[in-house]
């Protein structure tokens, strides 16, 4: 039966040939539409949400601020200043945390020979470097533990500063000075794409041991506090009982949300998703309306081929070709025409996808938009739609083949 069918299709594509042509052009549009704008959709929230993470990786930013509550006793509007003693006693308080570093901050002058420039420096400890995903590239490093215990003149630098300083020269190992004071260069920061920014981008940062900071500038309050979960979906426990320690330690109500403020990244990387499966969404729609129309194109050829051979299906079912047959023929024709349109389509795309893949993607628009991806659940549901477009093209005009009168139609010219 299928020997059959593929010759009856063989023979009605060699008659109608440019028909054919027609409409496999307009399905492998259809589907080229569908595929791109998802892969693109795809590349474009891969790369945002790679964006946010390398601006914290699953983190919170906690700022002491003042008291929106009246507290046992206590009036409304006092400040809130945070230390480094914090630090370990949410680690202590909060089996949920898992990692936890105070942050100084102020601007600096970084000096090299005779070049200088003012630039924004931070107070950190070593897991800084996971939770805000500032790996070292080029054979250095990151703080470590013992540049922290022992107040080293240690410094880590974002790559553009340290091509504003060095230029192309190797800066590992080289003495800088910050604010007058002789640092060692001990790495720097590879290329990385921000969506997210605290006080500007970490390629313009000079990172240096939260021990040291202190000791030179002679804070008494951290800046900020930097908090990472060991379970993202623990985040509203993890933030409650951040109120909780904080505030009673600092004597204001759990429930004041004015008391602290914090940046949530998790609570923010929880929108991009849903941001971007809304553009996914959207763009996956407009694909799909193209191809909805190169298959409302099928279903009308169907329908004039159904016409154009209406005395030769009458000729079979006189003969004592069975409905179901005359259904068969149709709607294989239409799966067919539909999927060999669709197949190409994706082809094409796949090879249009792999193209983009040889541009760099850290430079230009290309480190924002991120290069197209044609994932395995792009390529199932596209075969979906396809499929579905098919069967619906075919089915009908397959039903007004089966009705045919043999007698109407042998008579019909």
């Amino acid at each position: 039966m299928w020997f059959e069918l593929l010759k009856d299709f063989y023979r009605d594509l060699k008659t109608n040939r440019l028909r054919a042509i027609l409409t496999l052009v307009a399905l492998t549009w259809g589907t080229i539409s569908v595929v791109l704008l998802l892969a693109f959709g795809e590349g474009l929230g891969h790369q945002m949400s790679a964006g946010m993470m390398n601006a914290g990786d699953r983190i919170m930013i906690v700022y002491g601020y003042q008291t929106g509550l009246t507290y046992e006793g206590l009036p409304k509007g006092r400040r809130i200043r945070l230390v480094e003693e914090d630090v370990d006693l949410l680690e202590r308080a909060i089996s949920q945390i898992d990692m936890a570093s105070p942050q100084y901050r102020n601007n600096v002058t970084l000096t090299y020979g005779s070049y200088s420039t003012t630039t924004e420096c931070e107070g950190v400890n070593a897991s800084f470097e996971d939770m805000r995903r500032m790996y070292p590239v080029g054979g250095g490093r990151f703080l470590n533990d013992a540049d922290v215990s022992e107040s080293r003149r240690t410094i880590f630098l974002g790559v553009k500063i340290a091509e504003d300083i060095f230029s192309s020269a190797n800066p590992i190992g080289k003495v800088l000075t910050v604010d007058g004071i002789p640092f060692t260069v001990v790495g720097i920061m590879q290329k990385k794409v921000q969506t997210a920014m605290n006080n500007g981008p970490d390629a313009n940062r000079a990172i240096i041991p939260y021990t040291t900071f202190r000791t030179m500038y002679g804070n008494q309050y951290v800046n900020t506090i930097v908090v990472r979960p060991r379970d993202p979906s623990n985040q509203p426990l993890v933030k409650s009982e951040i109120y909780r320690v904080l505030g009673r330690k600092y004597h204001f109500n759990p429930d004041d949300d004015r008391a602290l403020r914090m940046w949530d990244f998790i609570e923010a990387q929880k929108i991009g998703e849903k941001v971007f499966l809304g553009i996914q969404i959207f763009l996956g729609s407009i694909g799909f309306l193209t191809l909805l129309i190169a298959g409302v194109g099928v279903a009308n050829v169907m329908y004039v081929v159904v016409k154009e051979r209406t005395k030769e299906i009458g000729i079979k079912l006189a003969i004592g070709a069975r409905k179901r047959y005359i259904l068969s023929q149709f709607i294989f024709e239409a799966l067919l025409i539909s999927l060999m349109g669709g197949g190409i389509g994706i082809l094409f795309s796949w090879g249009i996808v792999s193209l983009m893949h040889t541009f760099p993607a850290e430079e230009g628009a290309m480190q924002f938009l991120g290069r197209p991806i044609l994932s395995t659940n792009i390529m199932i549901l596209t075969s979906s739609i396809l499929t579905a477009i098919g069967l619906a093209a075919g089915i009908f005009p397959a039903r007004k083949a089966a009705s045919v009168d043999p007698v109407e139609s042998l008579r019909y010219e």
